[in-house]
């Protein structure tokens, strides 16, 4: 019985990797899909692109007309930097799933900005196929940032957070 459950579980990863190329190839943002397999058993799938680009020019804009008076050399180095995914210190997914940054609903959040964590410490937490996958900080530091949102769809490599 348990070769079916691997057999469905790599069937599912497959799926889904299936539907996250479909959405980059057809520049969709979000596609929704219900996978019934018997009565009580199913496999419900939203894949949505990363809207964390639509903040980060809110953040570039604001710092911006402080160094127009300078020169464009200072601001490229500031665009660089509010990019989540190039900075030194990004925890990425390591799968497709919604973020949630507290261990349930109304409880407090693993870790918040400012905080300093261990290697190992949980930061949050990704659901996959109903699996809710904790993640782990790959080392020690303080969490400069939280790209995510709680409740956000994750795909495979995004940007989570910062820790220095």
């Amino acid at each position: 019985m348990s070769d079916k459950t691997d057999a469905t579980r790599a069937n599912d990863v497959a799926f889904i990797q299936a539907l996250a190329e479909l959405l980059r190839e057809n520049d969709l943002t979000e596609l929704h899909v219900k996978r019934e397999y018997g009565e009580h058993d199913w496999l419900n799938v939203r894949v949505a692109r990363q809207t964390l680009m639509m903040p980060a020019p809110v953040q570039v804009a604001a710092p911006a007309p402080a160094p127009a008076a300078m020169a464009a050399a200072p601001a490229a180095p500031a665009a660089a930097v509010e990019d989540p995914a190039q900075a030194p210190g990004a925890v990425t997914s390591p799968m497709v799933g919604t973020v949630y940054l507290q261990p349930e609903p109304g409880a407090k959040s693993f870790v918040s900005v400012g905080d300093r964590v261990t290697e190992g410490q949980t930061l949050l937490i990704i659901e996959a196929m109903k699996t809710m996958n904790q993640i782990p900080a790959p080392r020690a530091g303080t969490v400069k940032r939280i790209v995510v949102e709680d409740g956000a769809p994750v795909e495979y490599g995004a940007p989570l957070m910062i820790i220095e």
